[in-house]
């Protein structure tokens, strides 16, 4: 038995040396690529950033409960989102939550842009999201801090390798729920659409899409919670915002400043998470 364990470990597979070999090659052959697409996602970030900052607190907070209620149409979620966001000024988190926020909204634009039509075509394709299942399971059962290596390799730091873990690790969920969605239409609507002569990018539009859309919906609010997860591991390769105060507290072990930070990151979860929930919609 020994002779044979000693079989299995001395020839190992070269797991680790061929990642490194693969990202040495690409950090050596593709550094132009790297280099747009860091600019590319500086640009959104800081525009987003720009954005946000540019009002005053409260008139911030004016427009954040106008957008709940555009979107929920009932006062309680208005009255939440208001006190949650005079909790943060209070709490003196304002420009960390801002930043975590466009870390967040910089996730969801890409994660969005790309999950919702691979998703669709996963949909229309089964093979295609036969093979595309078991990359997303990776995608999320890898150790987020193992992303973090080669975007410190090919981007620095700074927000930018945050935004690229943060993608990697949350792009799964608006696949798989717009997959669902789509492919969940009720038989009898495509029927019915396609016996009055409708082509598949009506079928698409007018059927498919307002079918999925509560999955689709579900698939944002996931994307969203699933980014404001990450706002702590972002902050170990130099992203700003809640994550840093937490990471503070953790080497210093600061149990005020880690319970502040850490509750401050639980109330923006719950805004967001009531700004955007389905029930109660009209």
């Amino acid at each position: 038995m020994e002779q044979l364990t000693s079989l299995v470990t001395d020839n190992k597979i070269p797991v680790g040396r061929t990642a490194k070999t693969f990202f040495d090659w690409l950090n050596a052959h593709a550094a132009g690529l790297f280099n747009a697409i860091s600019n590319a996602m500086n640009w959104l970030i800081d525009g987003i950033l720009t954005v946000l900052e540019t009002p005053h607190p409260f008139i911030f907070i004016i427009l954040a409960v106008a957008l709940t209620w555009f979107l929920q149409r009932r006062w309680q979620p208005c009255v939440l989102m208001a006190l949650g966001l005079l909790f943060v000024l209070n709490q003196g988190y304002w420009e960390e939550t801002l930043q975590s926020l466009t870390l967040v909204l910089a996730a969801c634009i890409v994660c969005m842009a790309i999950g919702v039509p691979v998703g669709i075509a996963a949909a229309h394709r089964p093979r295609l999201y036969a093979w595309m299942r078991p990359v997303l399971d990776l995608m999320q059962t890898l150790p987020t801090f193992v992303y973090l290596i080669p975007a410190i390799v090919f981007f620095g730091i700074g927000m930018v390798p945050g935004l690229l873990a943060t993608v990697i690790f949350v792009l799964p969920a608006p696949i798989r729920l717009t997959q669902l969605g789509i492919s969940s239409t009720p038989p009898s609507l495509i029927e019915a659409a396609t016996a009055f002569g409708a082509t598949p990018r009506q079928l698409l539009w007018k059927v498919e899409l307002p079918s999925a859309l509560p999955q689709i919906m579900t698939g944002l609010n996931q994307t969203i919670m699933l980014s404001l997860s990450m706002v702590v591991i972002a902050a170990l390769v130099g992203a700003s915002g809640l994550g840093v105060p937490v990471v503070r507290a953790l080497n210093s072990v600061n149990t005020a400043l880690g319970f502040e930070s850490g509750f401050v990151i639980v109330v923006v979860a719950i805004l967001l998470d009531r700004m955007l929930r389905m029930e109660g919609r009209k």
